[in-house]
């Protein structure tokens, strides 16, 4: 697919050096060299500071030992090697700011922004859907990564198998056992998300809690046993009703919210009833292209493009300016 790596959160390129994560001496070099950074999150929410644009954001770091870390509850996790020194991310979620309307939190798009005391007063933890586009490629890929890793380890703090509680390894990327020796690994939930076309329309849905006039295209996670075309078939069948027929792969972004690869296809629907699943979605439509380019310029008075940034925007865009393939 065309463009395929300016999808956000992809493309940046950043170094995971692998081999490194496996060397604790290597590891313990890296983090007390005066070069290492910490990228910082508190409730799923990085630090970010302002960019050299008013427009931009740039994803900020601190040193290691920094005293706002002390709120950390483990250790920091190494996200990459830069030519300037080594990065790794943090969570100090159990800090309590005391100012600022939190009740916000964990909502579909958080608005607030926290600021910690022993931290610059430009630096604000800040809702990652919210800034994500005025991010560079690399600071956006390693936001996205921190995040992902970070919820993990909050959410597997116990091992699967005989329930004691596990710890950090291999840099970060591994939880163990001590107990029984089980090894754990950071999951990433494999997600269908569909560009279903008939003719000069494509299919859009919205699922209910969403903000009025969000839509988007219709998405799934992939069940075990099952192939990325057969997910696309049966989620938009089981949602819509729709028959699809032919399947393509576009192309993927990691989604850390909290743990998803968005797989972007794009299928020939070889039906147009709508049966809605009303558990999930509240409304599906067909939007035929001239009226999809009204909504992106927002136009429509009824419907608004999807969140910038999302994968859902990427393939609408690139259809509508028939650069698929």
């Amino acid at each position: 697919m065309q463009d395929a790596g300016q999808v956000t959160f992809g493309g940046g390129g950043i170094d995971r050096a692998h081999q490194v994560r496996r060397d604790p001496a290597r590891l313990a070099a890296l983090l007390a060299d005066p070069g290492a950074g910490v990228v910082v999150l508190w409730r799923g929410k990085p630090l970010i500071g302002a960019g050299a644009d008013g427009d931009a954001a740039v994803l900020a770091t601190i040193a290691p030992r920094h005293p706002a870390l002390a709120a950390a509850r483990e250790g920091p996790a190494f996200l990459a090697l830069t030519p300037d020194g080594s990065l790794w991310a943090q969570d100090i979620s159990t800090w309590e700011p005391e100012e600022g309307d939190l009740a916000s939190i964990g909502a579909f798009l958080d608005p607030t922004e926290q600021h910690h005391p022993a931290l610059p007063s430009g630096h604000r933890f800040a809702e990652l859907r919210a800034c994500m586009t005025r991010l560079s490629a690399q600071d956006a890929e390693l936001a996205a990564t921190a995040r992902a890793l970070l919820g993990w380890h909050d959410t597997h703090r116990f091992c699967a198998r005989c329930g004691v509680a596990t710890a950090p390894a291999t840099g970060g990327w591994q939880r163990d056992c001590a107990a029984c020796g089980a090894h754990h690994f950071p999951r990433t939930d494999p997600v269908v998300i569909m560009l279903i076309t008939q003719g000069n329309d494509v299919l859009l849905g919205r699922s209910p809690g969403w903000p009025a006039g969000m839509y988007s295209l219709l998405a799934g996670f992939v069940e075990p046993g099952e192939t990325v075309e057969a997910a696309v078939r049966r989620e938009v069948a089981e949602e819509a009703g729709v028959i699809v027929g032919a399947v393509g792969y576009l192309t993927s972004q990691p989604w850390p919210f909290p743990a998803s690869l968005m797989l972007g296809c794009r299928g020939q629907a070889l039906s147009r009833d709508i049966t809605l699943d009303p558990v999930e979605l509240e409304s599906a439509l067909w939007v035929s292209r001239e009226r999809m380019a009204a909504i992106f310029a927002g136009h429509d008075p009824d419907i608004r493009a999807p969140r910038h940034g999302a994968i859902a925007h990427f393939l609408l865009l690139k259809w509508l300016e028939d650069r698929l393939d």
